[in-house]
C-alpha cells in the first residue's frame, strides 16, 4: 500500500532523513524505533505531507504522491496523530472531532465515525460537550486518534502516542491501536516505549541518525543483542529465557 523509497529530508542544511525506504502493506501494523534525535517525527511528518522531500518518493497504492499538498495525503487515505496531540483546546470535543471529517466522503459518514469512535473511547461520549483542553492527558490523546480516525484512513500514523501517559493509559491506548488494526486499517507507531510497540507489530523498522540500520520481525529486532544494547536501551535476555 504505502511505499517509501530512498527519502531524504532536510532541516536547512542539515541532513534529516538520508535514504530512508520502507513500505506497509494494507491493514499492516508496523513500528519504527529508534533514539531521541533519530529522525522519527520528520518521518511521520514527511509521510503526513507535512514536510517536502529533498529527494526519494512516497506512494500510494502505486501512486506517487510526494509532492502533492497535505490535504491531498489525507484525500489518499493517510491520517496523522501528531507528537503532542495538537487539539484545539478551546473548541469542543465534538467539534474537535468534526474537524477530521472535512473531505467529502468523511463528511458523508460523520455520524457512523463519530459512534464508532465513541464506541472505541467510551469516556469520549460522555464528554462530547467539554472543551477539549479541560481534558486530561490520556483523554485528549484518545480524541487526537479518534479525530484522525474521522477521516476513514486506509493509514493510520502515530507519533509518540504515549507521550507522557501512566502506564495504565498506555495500556488502554495500545488496546485502542490493536483494535483499530483489528478492523483493517493499516498503522505505523513510531514509539518510545519499545516494549509495547513491539509486542503489538508484524514488523519493525529502526532508524538511528536519520537511516534504517536494521529492520525485521519484532522478535529478530529484540532477539539481537547489539541491536537491543545500541539503539533500544533494552536489557539482554537472561539465559533462562
Amino acid at each position: 500500500m504505502l511505499d517509501v523509497r530512498e527519502l531524504s529530508v532536510d532541516y536547512g542544511a542539515a541532513p534529516a532523513l538520508s535514504s530512508v525506504s520502507m513500505s506497509i502493506a494494507a491493514g499492516e501494523l508496523v513500528c519504527v524505533l529508534g533514539p531521541n534525535g533519530a529522525g522519527k517525527t520528520t518521518l511521520v511528518n514527511t509521510l503526513a505531507g507535512l514536510r517536502h522531500a529533498r529527494a526519494g518518493s512516497i506512494a500510494m497504492d502505486g501512486r506517487d504522491i510526494t509532492h502533492l499538498p497535505p490535504h491531498r495525503f489525507c484525500a489518499a487515505g493517510i491520517a496523522v496523530v501528531p507528537e503532542c496531540r495538537r487539539l484545539f483546546t478551546g473548541l469542543t470535543v465534538r467539534e474537535n472531532l468534526e474537524i477530521g471529517s472535512y473531505l467529502p466522503d468523511a463528511r458523508r459518514h460523520r455520524a457512523a465515525s463519530l459512534e464508532h469512535v465513541c464506541t472505541l473511547f467510551p469516556v469520549l461520549r460522555e464528554r462530547l460537550q467539554s472543551p477539549a483542553g479541560v481534558l486530561s492527558g490520556g483523554q485528549q490523546q484518545m480524541v487526537a486518534i479518534a479525530r484522525a480516525l474521522m477521516a476513514r484512513p486506509r493509514l493510520l500514523l502515530l507519533d509518540e502516542p504515549s507521550l507522557g501517559l501512566s502506564p495504565m493509559l498506555v495500556e488502554v491506548l495500545f488496546g485502542a491501536i490493536r483494535e483499530i488494526h483489528a478492523g483493517g486499517t493499516a498503522v505505523l507507531v513510531i514509539e518510545q516505549n519499545v516494549t509495547m510497540a513491539l509486542d503489538v507489530s508484524s514488523r519493525a523498522y529502526l532508524l538511528d541518525e536519520g537511516r534504517i540500520v536494521a529492520q525485521g520481525t519484532p522478535a529478530a529486532i529484540a532477539a539481537d543483542p547489539e541491536l537491543r544494547r545500541t539503539y533500544l536501551g533494552m536489557a539482554a535476555p537472561s539465559a533462562s529465557t
